[in-house]
């Protein structure tokens, strides 16, 4: 009988162990710990979406989400390169900077990241630098019209104008269509005192892109030989956009002086006095 009690007390003690160890283990929480290929994966989704507030004009979110995905994962540039290019979009440029070159370190050969320094670079008045990051991008992308065409409005700044045209006409050969860098070698022409070249280069600007300056720009060149169509020209470039009314605005546009003084003496006309007071105010309610 005792034999009999002492098993029955044992069996009752294991079964009431293993009850118990069960009902520990159902309270006790599962911890999810990610791996490092999950993390990386979250870290690129976070910043793809980064990238898109940047493109929806998000940028204070944008930035927020990018600085997420930098701290997930620090060893992609590509995450370092979205980062910098939402502290651009928020004026922080010595932090774009900073981050460009933990993108540099970690991958030289991407041309995106001298793009993105000589942009930088400009926003902040350091031509010099900007030519060289630029220059190092076009080694690795020699076929990028945009790269190209920013060298070449950099040395148009510089009024080395005979450069500045032979780099827009390389870019033009690799986008023939593209209407900016023809309407910029109308503005290199004309400091060159080359008007029929520059007329030729509007108009053909213009076939392309009906826009403002090289409208305004043409005006400027026909004002003494064809008042009439000057007036015409301008009253459309006007009414198209405004802002290139006002003389710092153009001069931003890379115009040289002897264009932008053409283009004054032109607005000074009677006949374009309504269209400028017009294109002023607003400028003025958009401000």
């Amino acid at each position: 009988m005792k034999k009999f009690l002492k098993k029955v007390i044992w069996i009752s003690f294991i079964s009431f162990y293993f009850f118990q160890i069960g009902k520990v283990q159902a309270i006790v929480p599962y911890y999810y710990f990610p791996t490092m290929k999950n993390l990386e994966k979250q870290s690129l989704y976070i910043g793809k979406n980064a990238y898109q507030l940047l493109y929806f004009g998000q940028y204070e979110d944008s930035l927020n989400l990018a600085k997420l995905a930098v701290k997930i994962n620090s060893k992609d540039e590509q995450l370092w390169l979205i980062l910098a290019e939402a502290q651009i979009a928020n004026t922080q440029y010595k932090d774009a900077l900073k981050s460009l070159n933990k993108a540099e370190k970690i991958n030289s050969n991407i041309s995106e990241i001298y793009f993105a320094k000589s942009n930088i670079y400009l926003k902040t008045s350091q031509q010099t630098k900007a030519k060289s990051a630029l220059e190092k991008g076009i080694k690795m992308e020699p076929n990028n019209h945009k790269a190209i065409f920013q060298l070449g409005n950099i040395l148009l700044m510089e009024k080395n104008y005979l450069e500045a045209i032979k780099l827009f006409d390389a870019s033009i050969k690799i986008k023939p269509n593209f209407w900016q860098a023809i309407n910029n070698q109308g503005l290199a022409y004309f400091e060159k005192n080359n008007i029929n070249k520059s007329i030729k280069l509007f108009e053909s600007a213009i076939s392309l892109q009906e826009n403002a300056e090289p409208l305004l720009g043409l005006a400027a060149c026909v004002r003494v030989k064809d008042t009439r169509l000057a007036i015409q020209l301008a009253k459309k470039a006007l009414a198209k956009d405004p802002k290139y009314v006002n003389y710092d605005y153009r001069k931003e546009q890379l115009w040289g002086e002897k264009l932008q003084s053409s283009t004054e003496i032109l607005l000074q006309n009677e006949q374009l006095k309504k269209d400028v007071i017009e294109a002023k105010s607003k400028i003025t309610e958009s401000s």
